[in-house]
């Protein structure tokens, strides 16, 4: 394993003004969509980011892709400023990093024949001849499990599981170091989610490619991540290897969303704890732990001083006063 992480992400912000009026805007607070997050991904590994909606996991996805500048902090892959990039080094950076989405419905033209849509990545970011494309497309194509001649074929011939391995097939053509799986398997039937993940595994082996899995499905993240990352309303509130997480989870709102969960067998007996209220605003997100108004064991000074991050044994982090 090397020493130096494929990705870090360090003390990384990304805040949204919030305005009214339409001639003469003024901003009357700001939206902490991502405050001050720092985590590192090494090469062949996948770390997933869980929270519940609104959390910023998916803010964090777009900063890393480029798609948003970072309000402070900053984001390097393989030791450089992503956001500082231009030239040939950005195209090689979007050879690099590929994305794949959601929703197979929505994220692949119809207009587009399947062949075009898998060796886009290719076309834009590189020089490759014709044949070196074919060839790319027939071998990405087999190893997401589907056939060379189904490249003729337009999206809207294929289902719900075919789209995601043509998705697959797409991020993988250009050999990206690292693909950014954003709820790969939550649209998908119960019965099709087993095989996308199997297959996400085994093109991981195969290709040493680094995941970066967002979920709020625990299931997922158990078998495909190595490490675990739980976000709360823009923060990292826990951080630890999949298997110590699971068998031993710190923060109580961990804990809160393990025992949401359903357990992998009807006769478990579980602690079920339920939260108080709503998750807050990010716009005035609540002093101290953002997480100290629903938390069931909350202490005087959980309101008023925001916990650090600690590190326990095995590499466990936790951002909790009760440590």
């Amino acid at each position: 394993m090397a020493d130096t992480p494929l990705l870090s992400v360090q003390n990384l912000k990304k805040h949204f003004p919030v305005t009214k009026g339409l001639l003469l805007m003024k901003t009357i607070g700001w939206v902490k969509a991502v405050d001050d997050i720092s985590f590192t991904l090494q090469q062949g590994e996948t770390l997933a980011l869980v929270g519940e909606s609104g959390c910023g996991k998916t803010t964090t996805a777009k900063l890393i892709l480029r798609l948003e500048q970072p309000t402070s902090g900053e984001v390097l892959m393989d030791g450089k400023d992503v956001h500082a990039l231009s030239g040939n080094d950005l195209k090689d950076y979007r050879t690099m990093v590929q994305a794949v989405f959601q929703d197979p419905w929505s994220s692949l033209s119809p207009r587009m024949r399947v062949r075009k849509i898998v060796a886009e990545p290719l076309v834009i970011n590189q020089k490759v001849s014709r044949a070196q494309i074919d060839e790319r497309v027939k071998e990405v194509m087999a190893s997401v499990g589907l056939r060379p001649e189904q490249a003729n074929l337009y999206p809207h011939e294929f289902s719900g599981g075919q789209r995601q391995r043509i998705a697959m097939a797409s991020a993988l053509i250009s050999h990206p170091k690292l693909i950014i799986l954003d709820e790969p398997v939550s649209a998908l039937d119960v019965s099709i989610r087993a095989q996308i993940m199997n297959l996400l595994v085994d093109l991981q082996q195969q290709y040493n490619v680094s995941y970066l899995v967002i979920a709020h499905h625990l299931a997922t993240t158990r078998y495909m991540a190595h490490e675990v990352a739980v976000m709360y309303l823009g923060k990292i509130v826990e951080k630890a290897r999949t298997e110590e997480l699971f068998n031993n989870p710190l923060h109580p709102y961990t804990k809160a969303l393990f025992s949401a969960a359903l357990p992998s067998h009807p006769d478990i007996e579980r602690e079920e704890i339920i939260l108080r209220g709503e998750v807050p605003s990010p716009i005035n997100p609540p002093s101290g732990c953002r997480f100290h108004p629903r938390c069931p064991l909350a202490k005087p000074e959980c309101a008023t001083v925001e916990p650090e991050e600690k590190l326990m044994a095995a590499g466990h982090m936790v951002a909790c006063h009760l440590y």
